[in-house]
């Protein structure tokens, strides 16, 4: 009777954790071969894995207090529907990725319903920022952490949570297969043309705050340089609703889809303006000086100004400890303040060199270089197995 394959159930539930557990299940293969099976809930990337999907992971893409009271039930049903799956599957260890309030809910699930069944937190809650109180839940919750963040691991193994630091699979986006001259020649763009970059965020309540003052701040470009080339890579998860906003626009923007020519267009973009997020750091090493906007629900906004106990959100600011990018946050985020800042690097190319020499400079310092996360969080994965199976 054949050895029944390692079953690892993985569990995502926005773009970036899509990202995460699709390169963690490619590691696990390149490690098990065909002794290893995927289960669990994903996106786009996780599918092509063998990551089934019972439901589609757009709808529990949320941010904001007022958004997640409004979507609770669905959430609540939706983490049932998670738990189930282990009930079916019987998976040796579950890594639940990134989507703090989701996996949170699944977590307890699963704990309730197999006790037995080694739970992997992949991706801390961001408690050196805000709510500290996060790291005792968190270590109530899982067996295990895999940090992406350096600074992460005190603050959980305080509260008796074993971490892991594994690295930010954003400072390791492949980009040697990425070719800017092609992207030009995609858009008809010649080869000292101007590009900006518009990137308004992967989850629909960004589409529907940030893009608003985004494309503000695009009319106001385009109508002083009817020369800018505006390329906006559209996340799966808000893929249609950018699409649907930007055919209204009065001139032409180029939507692209998909992974390679999101990279094409980070190394050929002149300025990017990107909602604040992963895609800053996948900016920062592409060698793009980019703006930074975002815009919460004003309730939401309020009470998080009063928990932050950063002045940055840009993860390299953060490490810097200086706006090394413009981050212009809520009121600031309007279309005159966006192009004002955009025009000053479209205008002055030594001001887009520094700019992405210091941002350089902070990505080192965030570990850029270091060994290839997904195969670390494989590896942490494996060997947390084989200490509850030799337990």
């Amino acid at each position: 009777m054949a050895e029944r394959p390692l079953t690892v159930m993985l569990v995502a539930a926005e773009a970036s954790g899509d990202d995460r557990g699709a390169g963690l299940a490619r590691a696990l293969r390149r490690r098990l071969g065909d002794g290893v099976r995927f289960v669990g809930v994903g996106g786009r990337n996780m599918a092509a894995e063998g990551v089934q999907s019972p439901f589609d992971i757009t709808e529990l893409s949320i941010f904001g207090l007022l958004e997640g009271l409004l979507a609770w039930r669905r959430v609540v049903r939706r983490a049932q529907e998670t738990a189930a799956i282990a009930a079916r599957e019987t998976p040796d260890v579950a890594v639940l990725i990134d989507s703090w309030g989701f996996t949170l809910r699944v977590a307890h699930r699963l704990r309730k319903a197999e006790p037995n069944l080694p739970l992997v937190k992949y991706v801390a809650p961001q408690v050196w920022a805000s709510r500290p109180g996060r790291a005792r839940t968190l270590a109530r919750a899982v067996d295990h952490l895999l940090s992406i963040h350096v600074f992460d691991a005190p603050y959980f193994e305080a509260e008796g949570l074993p971490v892991t630091f594994v690295g930010n699979s954003a400072l390791h986006m492949d980009f040697s297969g990425s070719d800017p001259d092609r992207l030009r020649r995609q858009i008809g763009a010649g080869p000292e043309d101007p590009i900006l970059l518009v990137l308004p965020g992967s989850r629909p309540s960004e589409i529907e705050r940030v893009l608003p003052p985004f494309e503000d701040a695009v009319h106001r470009l385009k109508a002083e340089r009817p020369g800018l080339h505006v390329v906006v890579p559209a996340a799966p998860t808000v893929a249609e609703m950018v699409k649907a906003r930007v055919a209204g626009w009065p001139h032409r923007a180029h939507v692209l889809e998909g992974e390679g020519a999101k990279l094409d267009a980070m190394k050929a973009a002149t300025v990017a303006l990107a909602c604040s997020g992963t895609v800053t750091t996948e900016l920062a090493l592409a060698g793009a000086p980019m703006v930074v906007g975002y815009k919460l629900g004003p309730v939401t906004y309020a009470i998080l100004k009063r928990l932050i106990r950063t002045r940055w959100v840009t993860l390299f600011n953060i490490a810097a400890q200086d706006f090394v990018a413009p981050e212009l946050i809520q009121d600031e985020c309007d279309g005159p303040r966006l192009a004002a800042e955009v025009a000053r690097r479209l205008d002055d190319p030594e001001l887009r060199r520094l700019q992405v020499a210091r941002q350089f400079q902070a990505l080192d310092q965030m570990g850029r270089g270091g060994p290839d996360p997904s195969e670390a969080a494989a590896e942490a994965v494996l060997q947390i197995v084989r200490q509850r199976r030799g337990a």
